[in-house]
């Protein structure tokens, strides 16, 4: 991936607050998994119920274990761990110390492994797991990418 002065700049505002961004099925509003106030600010500009939770993406998955819960099965893990070839997303069980902001009312928490060169990109440069949720206001369309 060719990184240009945009997508540095997009690093820099993810590592404080919120970003658009694609992802590899939508548009979408992103942040990083462990700041809080950024996860608010998501919430508060959608509109959305904070009991829905939110979508963990990683290009790893050593991003993706401090959320989940350390006495998941191993062959789950393995499952995560290996990127499909078309966007899959598991629900696997959630850290007892995870923020009710992550996963809303769940028990469950939604994590998926994706190579998206830009999502691999940030989460290798900030160390970290991204929250992602589609861009625009619950309950209203949400924005896709045109394929060429």
């Amino acid at each position: 991936m060719i990184v240009n002065s945009k997508i540095k700049l997009a690093l820099h505002h993810l590592r404080i607050g919120v970003i658009a961004h694609p992802t590899d099925t939508i548009y979408g509003l992103g942040c990083l998994a462990n700041n809080t106030s950024a996860i608010q600010t998501i919430i508060n500009l959608k509109k959305r119920d904070a009991k829905k939770g939110f979508i963990l993406l990683a290009s790893n998955i050593s991003f993706l274990t401090p959320y989940i819960d350390s006495n998941i099965n191993s062959s789950l893990l393995k499952k995560l761990a290996k990127p499909t070839d078309t966007p899959t997303t598991y629900l696997v069980p959630k850290s007892d110390e995870l923020s009710p902001l992550l996963s809303g009312d769940n028990d469950l928490l939604a994590v998926r492994i994706t190579s998206d060169p830009l999502i691999t990109y940030f989460c290798e440069n900030t160390g970290s797991a991204l929250i992602s949720t589609s861009a625009n206001l619950q309950g209203k369309k949400v924005a896709k990418q045109h394929l060429n």
